[in-house]
Order: structure tokens, then sequence, then C-alpha cells
């Protein structure tokens, strides 16, 4: 093991999550029950992809596939997917946004004229687009093969519109505003009714009734969530009323109803989601009502975006949490499949590790900063906590480039490159240290190499940088004192669609491994330039992946928690790991919602794997057996109050500890010391703003 253990929390990182702000299932695939897309804006778009590992659970993980990375002078209010899974976003700069789902960039923008645009919906064909704008407006877009075309206007309104969804069949469209809710014939064009909501105040609330979000049903009824707490019932043909429910005496922000119609739910500015399902009034009779039948307080800010899918609901907001809670009602038994997921980082590597320079570079939307580690002349036993006798020393801060956020970065070993990359631009910057000095200097740009990066690696000789673009190519630059050259394109030789995700290099210089969220891992020989082997496809996404430093040995996590061992030099999985699928792993193990993040190795310990996910930290021990699922997986507590003989006996392949939560990133140095990063949940809701409170009585 290690000979000692940093865990650097603040002032290190100061990374908050960004408010969720809206979430969206993908239509065709969340019927299939099988792999659902998520779409979150917070501002950068993150996907999502539900994985039902194992069991047959009705439920699954969530797993962080792609990101989209954002732009400050483009805001998101509204996010919908259309045919042929293609995604859309609108803003108040009164642009409508496509995005490139391969290169993970913007596609191109078209101007709605309407002024900000609130809204946007697509029909269940995907056919066409609804925008509700600023200037009352409502504004219809065909959804052609390569850009999507302006049709025609509604009947215009006075004042903005906030929300809008259309009918099922496409007939209607309706749209909410201030005090307001508009009904229109999407054939004609015209208004069909304006349903005006009951303005009188209660006590302590506006005057003005601001309808957040609205959908339409099958059966004809209009649903509608207010700023007075209220959730509404509307008949479609003659416009009135059906009825009332008090939700909550606040706003009342978000509105999902699943596929059948059958259950929705609504988010409150109480932290609160409320369920409604729809019953029958009494056993055997058809006659049946939307009854509120279950609250659930899992946020503690304002839930600004709930979705509904057939076994869960999901639901984010301020406090940039994504929850998803099961629906009880499908499962029978208490079991993990009723267990509620909470995720509040991405399950994304936003820090890098100069390990023979001892510095960490912690990637911002913003900007960069690079840390030097401190040090410590003590030595202890294990638990001890050492004094520190050279702090952590800020080195750099490095702002981008305009106004799109990072999506990418690196630093070499040495600590002597940085290199991050936007949605459209590549950056390489050379540093040198002068005792306390530190002078910076930009290379120039590259040319032969695409614009701008979605995965950037240093060769652990510092001599190289590999660029992971789209359709899975990877490019290697040489770098030298003062410039960079393009050196060679690595392509995949069967073609790929889908970008670069993760890669890995070799201590030796000799191998590359660069996968995709397909599962489809390259290997490349870096001494010929040339495709070496595809390691076996697996039938779910990578999420971390190394090459051993002595073997050359690959392995690699998936998003169902399976640990892969590859042999690069025999071109098949190795001898432990062909045992490790014989014997299955641990049930608890497979059980975690949170996937691997990072994978490291120990070259004093060879047999040793070094794992973590937000949650714990493992050392996967190949020497010792196994645990079956009769055994216990956390068992270091239990074997510390052993002899020496029932410990060796009873110890098995998994050392994990969960003392440092939320872990975000683990490294080893090339000095021994094991650094480890966290960012305490607490020290996060400490920044947001205070939360609604209601008084209550008694109190």
């Amino acid at each position: 093991m290690p000979c000692s253990c940093a865990c650097h929390t603040l002032p290190l990182l100061r990374l908050d999550p960004a408010s969720i702000l809206h979430l969206v299932l993908h239509p065709l695939r969340c019927r299939r029950d099988s792999l659902t897309s998520l779409c979150v804006t917070g501002p950068p778009l993150l996907i999502w992809d539900w994985t039902w590992p194992l069991y047959g659970l009705l439920t699954g993980s969530l797993c962080l596939v792609q990101v989209i990375p954002g732009d400050e002078k483009r805001s998101t209010e509204a996010i919908c997917w259309a045919a042929d899974n293609r995604l859309f976003t609108v803003g108040l700069n009164g642009e409508i946004v496509e995005y490139d789902l391969e290169k993970l960039c913007v596609k191109y923008t078209l101007d709605a004229f309407g002024g900000p645009i609130w809204s946007i919906s697509a029909n269940a064909s995907g056919s066409h687009l609804a925008v509700c704008c600023e200037d009352g407006s409502v504004k219809l877009f065909s959804v052609a093969p390569e850009r999507i075309t302006f049709e025609r206007n509604l009947d215009r309104q006075k004042g903005r519109l906030l929300s809008l969804a259309w009918h099922p069949e496409g007939s209607h469209i309706v749209t909410g505003s201030v005090n307001k809710i508009h009904v229109f014939n999407v054939a004609s064009g015209h208004l069909v009714h304006m349903l005006r909501l009951d303005r009188r105040p209660r006590a302590g609330q506006k005057s003005q009734c601001l309808v957040w979000s609205v959908a339409m049903l099958s059966s004809g009824e209009i649903l509608s969530v207010d700023s007075s707490g209220k959730l509404q019932f509307w008949d479609l043909v003659t416009g009135t009323l059906i009825h009332t429910h008090t939700v909550a005496n606040c706003d009342v922000l978000s509105l999902a109803v699943s596929q059948k119609e059958d259950s929705l739910v609504v988010g409150t500015a109480e932290g609160v989601i409320f369920q409604f399902q729809l019953l029958e009034t009494k056993p055997g009779e058809k006659e049946s009502k939307w009854v509120a039948t279950k609250p659930f307080k899992h946020h503690t800010h304002d839930v600004r975006a709930v979705a509904h899918s057939s076994t869960a609901l999901i639901s984010g907001g301020v406090d940039g949490q994504l929850v998803s809670r099961p629906l009880m009602e499908k499962i029978q038994t208490k079991s993990y499949e009723a267990a509620l997921r909470k995720i509040t980082y991405p399950h994304r590597r936003l820090i890098s590790c100069a390990r023979g320079a001892r510095m960490l570079l912690f990637q911002f939307p913003d900007r960069l900063e690079l840390w030097r580690l401190g040090k410590s002349e003590e030595s202890g036993n294990d638990g001890d906590l050492l004094d520190v006798t050279q702090k952590h020393e800020l080195l750099l801060q490095l702002k981008r480039k305009g106004s799109e956020s990072i999506r990418c970065s690196g630093v070499s070993r040495c600590g002597s490159w940085i290199s991050y990359s936007t949605s459209s631009r590549l950056f390489l910057h050379r540093l040198r240290y002068e005792k306390d000095n530190l002078s910076i200097s930009r290379v120039p740009k590259v040319s032969g190499v695409a614009p701008a990066a979605l995965q950037l690696l240093f060769s652990a000789d510092s001599s190289q940088l590999y660029v992971g673009s789209e359709e899975g190519r990877v490019h290697v630059l040489k770098l030298s004192e003062d410039t960079c050259q393009h050196s060679h394109t690595l392509e995949p030789p069967t073609g790929s669609p889908h970008p670069v995700h993760l890669m890995a290099a070799s201590e030796d210089g000799s191998l590359l491994a660069a996968a995709t969220v397909d599962a489809e891992i390259n290997v490349y020989n870096l001494k010929t330039l040339k495709h070496d082997c595809v390691v076996p496809r697996y039938n779910s996404p990578p999420t971390a992946m190394a090459i051993h430093p002595t073997t050359n040995n690959l392995v690699i996590t998936y998003t169902d928690q399976q640990v892969m061992e590859f042999s690069v030099s025999l071109k098949e999985y190795t001898d432990w790991n062909r045992r490790m699928l014989r014997s299955g792993l641990h049930r608890d193990w497979l059980e975690r919602d949170t996937p691997i993040m990072g994978v490291s190795f120990n070259p004093s310990m060879p047999e040793h794997i070094l794992l973590h996910d937000t949650f714990m930290f493992c050392i996967l021990d190949k020497t010792l057996p196994l645990p079956d699922d009769k055994s216990a997986l956390l068992n270091q507590r239990t074997l510390k109050g052993l002899s020496v003989k029932a410990r060796k006996s009873q110890a098995h392949a998994f050392k994990i500890t969960k003392k440092f939560q939320p872990l975000l990133f683990m490294d080893l140095l090339d000095d021994g010391e094991l650094v480890l990063v966290e960012r305490p949940l607490s020290d996060i809701q400490a920044q947001l703003p205070p939360p609604l409170r209601q008084k209550k009585f008694g109190t």
C-alpha cells in the first residue's frame, strides 16, 4: 500500500455543481424500458443514460455519457428532443440552437425573431417544433433533415408566453403566461380559448399569477401549475375549469406526466415534489379521478425540473442534485431496486495530476487552477494526522479565452505543459519555473489538427500530447522546447460515428487506448503509429481505464460496475479476469449507484489495482480470493479486531474505505504518496441561497 495518504479539501477545490434547470427524457428511448436518455441543463448540457446492470431490475443507475459545454453568451431556458435523435435548446438571446451529438458542440443557431424565447416543445412525432416568445407569439418550425425551417406564426397574444405544450395528437398547442392560458388550433393557427386564472391573492402572495408549466392529455384535459401553488385541470373542448388541487403555499415550478398518462409529478419552491395518480373512485368502476398520493422532500431548495419515466420520478433544482426516486408500486420487495439515487457531482474527471512535479490542475468552466501540493516531514501510523511543513500553493490561474466553457484539460507529468479545449478551439501553454517565479507562454496554433478536442492526455515522458476528437480519431502532437508539431492521426480501422470518450497511455510510451461511448476500445502502437488490437466490445459504456505500468495490461471499468483486465500482448482477457467472470463480483459491489471514475496502480505493489467512485476508495488485490455474496464486502474494521491468522483466512480481494466523501479524484504520485481530493457537501450547501422557509405553528 502507499506509504502515506494526502487528502486535499478546501481551499484547493471550490467546485460547486450548477443548478439543474431542465430535465427532458428522450421520447423514443423512454418507451423501450431498456435505455433512457436524460438531458440536463445546468448551464452545460449533460446527457445521461440509464443502465440496467443486473438481476433484471426495473430501476437502473444513471451514468453520464456526454457533456456539451455551455457558453456565457447563451442562456438555456428550455430544451427538447425531436425526430432522429436531435436535440434543441432556446434562450433569452432569441435563438434556437441545435447540437451535434457526435462532435458535442453547437451545430447551428437560428433566430426566431420574437425576442427572448421561454419554452420549446416538439410534437409527438418530432416533425415540428413550437416556441413561445417574449412578444406573445408562438412560432412553428418544421424539422428537416439538415436544419429546421420556419413554417408560420399562430395568433399573436399580448405579453410574454412562459410555457408551452402540444396535444399528444398534435392538434392543439397550449401556452401559459401571466394570469392566462391560451389554447391554439394548430391547423388554423387561431386562438380557441383564453383561460383566465383566479387573480385574487392569498395572504403573502402577489396579485399576478405566473403559469410556470403546462401539459395536455390525450383525453382532452389541460394541466397547469402556477405561482399560486395550484395544480389545475381544464377542459379542452369547453375551456372550463374542471378541478383545482392546492399543492403548496408557494410556487409550483415544474410538471411532468407519465407516458401512460396515469401519473404525474410536480415540483415546488419548498424543495418538495408531489405525485398525483389517476385512480378509480370505486373498485370496478370506470370513473376515476386525480389523487395526490405521495409527497417527497429530497431537495433543500427550488425544484426547477421534474421528469417521469416508466419506473422512476426524476427531479433537480437549485441545490444541484439529480434525484431518481423509484416508483414503489412497480417494486414487489424492498431491495436495491427501491433505493433512492442522488447524484451531486457529474461522473467525469475535472482534475489532472502532474505526478512528477506534485501538482494538481483543477478545471472550472471559466478557468484553470494549478496547485502545488504541500509536504510533511513527519511520519506516523495508520490514521495519524501529520503537520504540514510546506502548505499547498496556488501557482497559476489561467482564464479561458472567449465566452465558451472549458470542455477538457490536462497537465503534463513534469508540470511544464498545460492544455485545454473549448467547443471550438484547442489551447497549449508552456510553463517554466525559475526559483520562485513561474512564466507561461502560449504555443501557436497547430495545423492539421481538429480545431477542438474532446479528450486530452500527455504521454508519461511529457514529449507528446494526445488529442481525442470526433469519429474515434486521436491526433498525436510532438512537443519540443517551445513548439508543437502534428505527428500522426490514429484512426479506428472500421470507423466510428462516436467521439473519443476516454484515453489511457502506457508508462513506456508504446501503447495508447482510446474508448468511445458505445464501448468500442481501440489500442494503438505508438512506436509504429499503427492500430494494434480491439478490446472485445462489452454491452455497457466504459467509465474509466488505465494501462498497468509493468505488464501493459489494460484495466477497464464499466457502468454496470464490472472490472475487466485485457492483455494487449496476448490480445485476450487475462486469466485473473476469466476467473473473476466465472465466480462473479460481490452483489454489494454490483449494486453501487456511482460508477468507477478513476483507475491507478502502485508500482511497488504490481498486483494492486486502485479504484475510486464518489463514495469509496478501493484497493483490489488480485492475489487474494474474491468474496462471495455470503461474506461481507466491507470487512476492514472487522479484520482489525482479529488475530493475524484469522485475518488471513477471512481477507478477500476488496479493501474498501468510505472515509473520504464525496471523492472526486485519486492518483498516486511518483514518490509513492496517494492523493485524494474530496469536496464535502456541507461546503456546497453553505454557499447556496437561503431556502424558502414557511412559518409553522409553535415554532
